[in-house]
């Protein structure tokens, strides 16, 4: 499973014969991707899966305090709403209580081991709340009677409290709400939560990237969604490169099924290439899925969710001799750095530079290079391959909570009004929650942009791909 990242597509169709390829490494800097490539006019933009949103704000919140070496600190703290790109709603809680949440900062559906989530063994507890609690449970009649809450529970109680339980495992931090009603819920939620297992994504593909022969089938390329069926969109040139998506007897399909296997169905004649497919269905994306940010925008946990619209796309590279590499990349926190995974159905070897370094990756072989990187660090990697093929992947690094890194709380909330507090607010400043102060987050994107030099300590794993695979 793969987790979310950037990654930029330029493709053209070319001739063969290109053994080696290069990599560069630059920044990404003000919002400005370098070393656009060779056709900038043709990027497109790829995701490892599942939904993508735009955050919209925090919109049902109470008061919280944090208590830290440096004295107490008052924070909002409730459900952040999301809108999901080609329809649906999203709610989420927050899981980076010192980093600010950024304005209309777009997110993607990861893994948690591309988020903080991945190393925290208390993870689960996390999803136990989420599932235990508010909105998921809406009754709040109910909810505050197996609380244990005197009194009346407010949503905005409701979400408070629930994201101060959150807190307290997500950040490992000293947070109590401010409402009475609030902080019951709070304790009830941390005493009783048990350890749940990582949802599955709402849709993947398996693996992101394939390669082969003209004339051959490409793939499998599994899919695997909690959707009941995905629609299936073959490359956009698939009228004049005569490229199909079809299923393993090599049947034409416009639709796929969760474990279903996709295929490229590449003509015998056909040129060095590439094509890209996209699957996309409606579901309701899995309460507990992580949502990373393209910026420095703090880590979000999947509350609730509308029926939305999910995605992912798969490519495919050919030729008819020599290196034919497949290309991917994911997060791994767990090593603080960024997966580069390669592999070469050719009959030669497949040669490029990564920050200083050559690799080469032998006829049908798979492996993996671990580029470590600093947290907060930006990245920016391009490879160009056999038959045109040039893939760019482009990220941030955000594997730790800031509170983890420092110990305490390192940015100070400016809190809404007193009349706003507890509020149902459509203007709440996002710079301004879940502990916020653009000063810090200034200071880590400039120590994130930092072009990876040749130097760079590179970790390899390699396993040797299947037989006739």
């Amino acid at each position: 499973m793969f987790a979310s990242f950037s990654a930029v597509s330029v493709r053209r169709r070319g001739a063969a014969g290109l053994g080696a390829a290069t990599l560069v490494s630059g920044l990404v800097a003000a919002g400005v991707m370098t070393g656009a490539g060779r056709a900038a006019a043709d990027e497109t933009t790829q995701r490892q899966g599942g939904a993508a949103a735009t955050i919209a704000g925090l919109k049902t919140y109470g008061s919280a305090v944090v208590h830290g070496a440096t004295g107490d600190q008052q924070v909002s703290a409730g459900l952040f709403e999301m809108s999901v790109e080609g329809g649906g709603m999203l709610q989420t809680y927050c899981v980076d209580l010192h980093n600010p949440t950024q304005r209309d900062a777009r997110y993607h559906e990861t893994p948690w081991s591309g988020t903080s989530l991945g190393a925290n063994r208390d993870a689960g507890r996390i999803r136990w709340i989420l599932q235990n609690s508010y909105p998921q449970v809406n009754n709040l009649a109910v909810l505050a009677r197996k609380a244990g809450v005197r009194g009346v529970l407010s949503e905005q109680d409701a979400a408070s409290g629930t994201q101060v339980a959150i807190w307290r495992y997500s950040d490992d931090v000293a947070v109590d709400a401010l409402d009475p009603q609030a902080e019951q819920l709070a304790d009830y939620l941390e005493k009783n939560a048990r350890d749940l297992p990582e949802p599955r994504a709402s849709l993947t593909l398996d693996p992101p990237a394939v390669s082969g022969r003209p004339g051959e089938r490409l793939g499998p390329v599994t899919v695997h969604t909690n959707a009941s069926s995905v629609t299936v969109s073959p490359p956009a040139d698939a009228a004049t490169s005569g490229v199909r998506i079809v299923d393993g007897q090599g049947r034409a399909i416009t639709s796929a099924a969760d474990g279903g296997q996709v295929f490229f169905d590449v003509p015998e004649d056909a040129a060095a290439g590439t094509a890209d497919l996209t699957v996309q269905a409606s579901t309701t994306v899995p309460v507990g899925r992580a949502f990373a940010s393209e910026s420095r925008s703090q880590t979000q946990i999947l509350a609730g969710s509308s029926e939305s619209t999910v995605s992912a796309t798969a490519a495919a590279t050919w030729a008819k001799k020599g290196a034919v590499p497949a290309l991917s990349a994911a997060k791994n926190c767990a090593d603080g750095g960024v997966d580069i995974i390669a592999s070469n159905k050719g009959d030669e070897p497949f040669t490029f530079e990564l920050a200083g370094l050559e690799h080469t990756i032998a006829a049908g072989e798979t492996r993996t290079i671990t580029v470590p990187l600093q947290e907060d660090q930006a990245y920016d990697f391009t490879i160009h391959g056999p038959g045109g093929l040039t893939e760019r992947f482009t990220g941030m690094l955000d594997c730790r909570t800031r509170g983890g890194e420092t110990g305490t709380v390192t940015q100070t909330l400016s809190e809404p009004s007193p009349a706003t507090v507890g509020g149902t607010a459509s203007d709440t400043n996002l710079a301004e929650t879940g502990g916020s102060g653009v000063t810090p987050l200034i200071a880590g994107i400039a120590i994130g942009f930092v072009v990876i030099g040749g130097a760079t300590l590179i970790v390899l794993r390699r396993r040797e791909a299947p037989a006739g695979d």
